[in-house]
């Protein structure tokens, strides 16, 4: 048997090299690999013109003098013969042998007195003043050239004419439009991708918390608390966006001027911040009576409705302060949109604000209060509660699910999108109940984290240049829809990258931090934080260099930036200004790597 052992290893090697050749043999086919092409002489007479019109970027340009020189010409040759009129020699002149000929013939066409290495083209204009080419030429260091070309089928008992044409380069030279216009572009690209890489961090940064395997693992509630949770969120989030559009409408009753609104802007936090402050009390040496803490808790929910009016009030006052200021700042109006932008944003994100820390409100008194109900209760009553929150937390969880597809798919079906899901829910929710013991803690830290994960990956698995052709249609082309669609696709790669390196910390830091009875929080931000900000920084820089090349992509698509320009240019097939915009990618990359370089010199 030993003797057999080196043939069927040999046996192995053979087979296996048999099937790589066999696999890079149906790649070829697949790629349609065409050696022939790369021969045609037709193809290499194209590729070397672009590669030369790439190799003469469009970057500066001259005035041009242009001299047209004409000779009368014959098509087809009259009875009688024709001979074309004297010509002035004491300029650049040309001579057309024969002075007639039969349509599709060959002439011999001679120049003089040109100037001196030029080119131009030849042309043949019949009695309908239409410029046909017919050839192009080149003159030599005497200014003199000779042309064959070949005579259109253009006959006419008229006499037609031929032309030649040449510019001239004068005075000192000056930057073209085209690299006006790629400067403007390459700028919009820079700040395109600062933007999205801006957006995209501020929400990656607490999304890649909730991404990390190693602080999710021990996020564990009891499953009355996860009942809860699954109902009262929702109902969070609807107070929220409620209050949210109450607080506005209390902001415009109270006043519409810039006086009233910062009159309301101070008063706001002067009463919400003291309030705040007695319905958190730092220490107690007694625990209070239960009126006390009813009273505070109102407390704290009206200092939270104060505080959101606050904000209401700080949005009117930018947007009002940015429309005073943008007529007034000339050239510098910029920072007067800006401002009221800002204002504008603000407002926006007041209603998802406030919907999350409703949310959160009402998730932190589910999770309390199912702790409470798990300790406190026995296990057959606690059972039973189980099952009733759980059999309506999976009908609630169902109707929501399947109306959102409803939304999508138009099912318009009541059965379909609200009956049929509760009792699906309920059935599941009843089976889980049963199947688990009321105290048990589950895992919920888990199923988020993999449900985060899954999420993240969808989302970096669709390209921005996909997502820039739906940002198109809801904001229209330009920069912006690049922005929105890069934001996006920074969020999922920047949100892996960052809980990655979340879990990759010290273990040390956090165990000593939560040995001395720090909350989850306290721990994240004192034993997490200081690990991870060096390379988040590195991170975040890498992105923004990433965003800036793949900016020049999604401008295909609409997106903006300087690839809008170079799509244009290419499908103009005008290569030198193509070459020119790839010239200032190229620049701005490199400038971007070496930019980044040094920032994490000096940050890490």
């Amino acid at each position: 048997m030993k003797n057999f052992k080196p043939v069927l290893r040999s046996l192995g090697v053979g087979l296996a090299v048999i099937a790589v050749i066999i696999i890079y043999a149906f790649g070829f086919q697949v790629t349609k690999v065409n050696l022939d092409e790369t021969r045609n002489p037709r193809r290499q007479q194209q590729l070397t013109r672009i590669l030369r019109a790439l190799a003469k970027p469009d970057l500066l340009t001259y005035q041009k003098t242009e001299v047209i020189v004409s000779q009368q010409f014959m098509v087809p040759c009259p009875a009688g013969g024709f001979s074309a009129s004297e010509v002035d020699k004491s300029g650049p002149y040309i001579t057309i042998e024969p002075a007639c000929a039969d349509p599709r013939t060959m002439v011999t066409v001679r120049g003089f007195n040109f100037q001196p290495n030029t080119t131009g083209p030849i042309t043949f204009i019949p009695p309908s003043q239409v410029n046909l080419g017919i050839g192009t030429f080149t003159t030599d260091a005497r200014g003199e050239f000779t042309a064959e070309v070949r005579i259109p089928a253009r006959p006419d008992t008229a006499v037609q004419t031929m032309r030649t044409i040449t510019r001239t380069n004068v005075g000192a030279p000056t930057i073209s439009k085209s690299a006006v216009d790629t400067w403007d572009k390459i700028v919009e690209t820079v700040f395109l991708a600062l933007l999205a890489t801006t957006l995209g961090t501020m929400f990656a940064i607490p999304l890649s918390f909730i991404a990390a395997k190693n602080l999710m693992k021990d996020v564990k509630s009891p499953l009355i608390s996860i009942a809860l949770n699954l109902l009262l969120i929702p109902l969070g989030i609807f107070i929220g966006i409620q209050v949210s559009k109450y607080g506005s409408q209390i902001a415009d009753l109270i006043s519409g001027s810039l006086a009233g609104n910062v009159v309301g802007l101070v008063v706001a936090p002067a009463i919400a911040i003291p309030l705040a402050r007695w319905a958190l009390p730092q220490a107690e040496l007694t625990r209070p009576s239960a009126r006390t803490r009813i009273l505070r808790m109102i407390g704290l929910v009206v200092s939270v409705i104060i505080g959101i009016l606050g904000l209401q009030f700080l949005t009117k006052i930018t947007i009002q302060i940015g429309d005073f200021l943008a007529p007034r700042l000339g050239s510098f109006s910029f920072l007067g949109t800006f401002i009221a932008d800002m204002g504008d944003i603000l407002g926006m994100s007041i209603v998802v604000i406030t919907a999350a820390l409703a949310a959160g409100i009402f998730s932190t008194i589910g999770d309390r209060t199912g702790k409470v109900i798990t300790r406190h209760v026995n296990k057959s009553r606690a059972k039973v509660l189980s099952m009733l929150l759980s059999m309506l937390a999976g009908a609630v969880l169902s109707i929501i699910i399947m109306q959102t597809l409803n939304w999508f798919y138009e099912f318009d079906n009541l059965a379909a999108t609200l009956y049929w899901p509760a009792a699906i829910g309920a059935a599941l929710g009843l089976i889980v109940s049963a199947r688990m013991a009321p105290k048990d803690d589950l895992p919920v830290g888990i199923v988020l984290y993999y449900i985060a994960r899954t999420v993240f990956n969808a989302l970096r698995s669709i390209e921005a240049l996909v997502w820039v052709i739906v940002f198109v249609v809801w904001v229209g082309i330009g920069p912006f829809a690049g922005v929105l669609a890069l934001s996006l696709h920074t969020i999922a790669a920047l949100a892996k990258l960052y809980s990655e390196q979340v879990e990759s910390i010290l273990p040390g830091p956090m165990e000593a931090v939560t040995a001395t009875g720090a909350n989850r929080l306290q721990s994240i931000v004192y034993a997490v934080v200081p690990q991870i900000v060096p390379p988040y920084i590195s991170f975040t820089m890498y992105r923004w260099d990433i965003n800036v090349r793949m900016s020049t992509i999604i401008g295909f698509a609409g997106g903006g930036g300087i690839g809008f320009l170079l799509y244009q240019n290419i499908n103009l097939l005008n290569y030198r200004a193509a070459s020119l915009q790839m010239l200032a990618i190229a620049l701005v990359v490199a400038s971007m790597d070496y930019l980044s370089s040094r920032l994490r010199e000096k940050a890490i």
